[in-house]
């Protein structure tokens, strides 16, 4: 199954890791029409271990798609880039309401 992320709910504290700021993401699964919400661990996790497909639509309409990652704290995060030299897609995404 795959899921396009179209926003994300962020914590307004100061992060390190701006991913972390992440508390949940908002998808769709596009083949059958359902939506959810899926707070950024159970992301990871899912994209991880279970071998799950996650993306988002950038500006220029190219689907990107999420991959798994931990900082050296031990925080689980998901993101759209193998590294943070660049920016990432997935944090230019709406806020959820």
């Amino acid at each position: 199954m795959a899921v396009r992320i179209i926003c994300i709910k962020r914590d307004q504290g100061k992060y390190k890791n701006p991913y972390v700021a992440i508390d949940y993401l908002e998808w769709i699964n596009e083949r059958i029409n359902v939506k959810g919400i899926t707070d950024r661990t159970a992301i990871h996790d899912w994209l991880k271990e279970e071998k799950g497909e996650a993306y988002i639509i950038n500006k220029n309409g190219e689907k990107i798609y999420l991959i798994p990652a931990t900082c050296p704290e031990g925080n689980k995060y998901v993101k759209t880039v193998v590294d943070e030299t660049v920016p990432d897609d997935l944090l230019a995404l709406p806020d959820c309401v």
